[in-house]
Parts: C-alpha cells; structure tokens; sequence
C-alpha cells in the first residue's frame, strides 16, 4: 500500500526555528506550486491526500479550492504550521478547531484527516489524538514510528496502520510515516529533504521493499526558484534546498514505477476489525 499526501504550506515554511507568523510580508508561491502537482496528477488520473493549513485556506482561498475541485481528499495541517508539542491541550485545540473549520467552510465539506507539522505528535503528548476525535477526526497521519528531531513516537513499533485506542475511551486511524534504518539512523525516505537527496535507484529500491509507504510532499519540494532563507543553520539549510532542480523528475519515476491511493482510499483497503490495537 502506497499512500500519496501533500502538505500544503509555502516555502517559507520550511523549519520550526522562526516564531515570526507575519506571512504576509512574503512572496507568494503556493498557486504555481499546487497547479504544478494537480496537472501532473491530472495526467495519471491519480487522486491523493492535501494536508492543508487554515492559514492558507484563509489567505490564499484559491489554491484550496483548486485541490478540492480536482476531486481530491483534503485533511487539515494546523492553522499555521507549529508543532503540536508547544501547545498545552486548549491552545492546540483551539488551533486546530479554527484550521478545520476555515478548510470546511471553504470548501462546504467536514474534515476526516489531520497531520501535524514535523510529525509531532509523540508519546508526551498524545493528549493530542484525544483532541482530534473530540473534533470529529477520523484519521491521523502524524506519528513517526523512531526517534527523529520532534521526537517521534519509538514505542508505535512498526510503520504500519494501527487502531489507537485512547485514554478518554475513543479511538482513531493511524497512518503513520514509514522509515528506513540506514546505519543505525531511522531516516524517512518517502518525502521532504531525504526524498530529495537520496537517489532515485535507492528510493525505488527501498519502495519495493515496502508493504506500506506514506508519502509527504510540499509544493516548495519541487521549486528550485523559491528564495532561499539565510538564517537557517548550515545543517536544516543543507535539507530544505538540496536536489530541488531534479526532484520533481524523481517524483514522476515513483509516480510511473509505484501504485499510490489517498488517505482515504487506503482506509477503504484496511480490514480494521484485524489490525494491531494500540492502547495508549
């Protein structure tokens, strides 16, 4: 099972170091980038998931509403990209509430799916799935199964679907990103920096060995023009610009050598009532 999704933020969006939200001020980028991802999708009759920020659905109402015409499944982001462990429960609550009812507004339909930015739902913080379900959420796609930078969520074990069955009685779908042990590191090869980085035989090859792959990509990862943000240390400068001028090439070999399906359509192929149960 293949899973294709999209985290639909701009380019400045590419760390969490900055606690200056005034976005406005930036050049904007997000209506090339998504026309660039929907006419490719268009042309393999592929559908996929478009994680989306209520900041874009306020700001830039357009580049969601394009998505939603193309027929795809929209899930929320957050409203403007911060990790979800800097929330205590309210504060993330509020925060989300107001991006899943901006996109719904928008686009006259309820939101089933959330991702939060950097994977960052991990196991101090898991009050967050019990937020999501008293928001109607019916999936998550936010836990990283390994040790990595936000975090991540180790005790999930593998990188498979999962039922988590939570404190406050209720329960939601995962759909957790996968990962590749390459030297003693968990690395995430199927979106982002690495995607980038890694070349296209190892990728492919690591694909095939996959039972179950969740893609995340951005429209930024294929835009070898945006500006470049100066300010970011020489190691997170290094993953958020490398390989941009070949990536989307890459990115149409995995389309061509690979099935892929949306977050909702691989619910659809999940037998839930025989998948682990992970209680919390």
């Amino acid at each position: 099972m293949n899973i294709l999704t999209f985290d639909i933020e701009d380019w400045y969006s590419c760390d969490f170091i900055t606690t200056d939200f005034n976005w406005d001020k930036y050049e904007v980028r997000i209506y090339e980038g998504v026309n660039h991802i929907l006419q490719e999708l268009d042309s393999r009759n592929l559908k996929a998931t478009f994680f989306c920020l209520g900041w874009i659905a306020e700001k830039h109402p357009e580049a969601i509403l394009s998505i939603h015409a193309h027929g795809h499944h929209i899930g929320c982001h957050s409203y403007q990209h911060e990790l979800a462990f800097r929330f205590d429960r309210e504060a993330f609550k509020k925060d989300t509430e107001k991006s899943k009812k901006l996109i719904e507004d928008l686009i006259g339909e309820s939101i089933n799916a959330f991702r939060a930015p950097g994977f960052s739902i991990t196991k101090k913080n898991t009050w967050a799935l019990e937020v999501l379900t008293e928001l109607g959420f019916e999936y998550d796609c936010s836990i990283l199964p390994a040790r990595h930078d936000y975090g991540g969520f180790a005790s999930y074990g593998k990188a498979e679907p999962a039922l988590l069955k939570l404190p406050n009685g209720s329960q939601i779908k995962e759909f957790p990103i996968n990962i590749q042990n390459i030297l003693g590191k968990n690395l995430v090869f199927s979106g982002g920096g690495f995607f980038r980085l890694f070349p296209y035989w190892l990728i492919k090859h690591w694909t095939s060995r996959s039972d179950y792959m969740m893609t995340y990509f951005h429209t930024r990862d294929f835009d070898p023009d945006q500006p470049m943000i100066d300010s970011l240390p020489p190691m997170r400068k290094f993953k958020s610009y490398v390989g941009l001028s070949s990536s989307f090439a890459k990115f149409q070999k995995l389309l061509n050598d690979f099935d892929f399906v949306s977050v909702e359509k691989a619910n659809k192929m999940v037998d839930w009532s025989t998948t682990r149960e992970i209680e919390l």
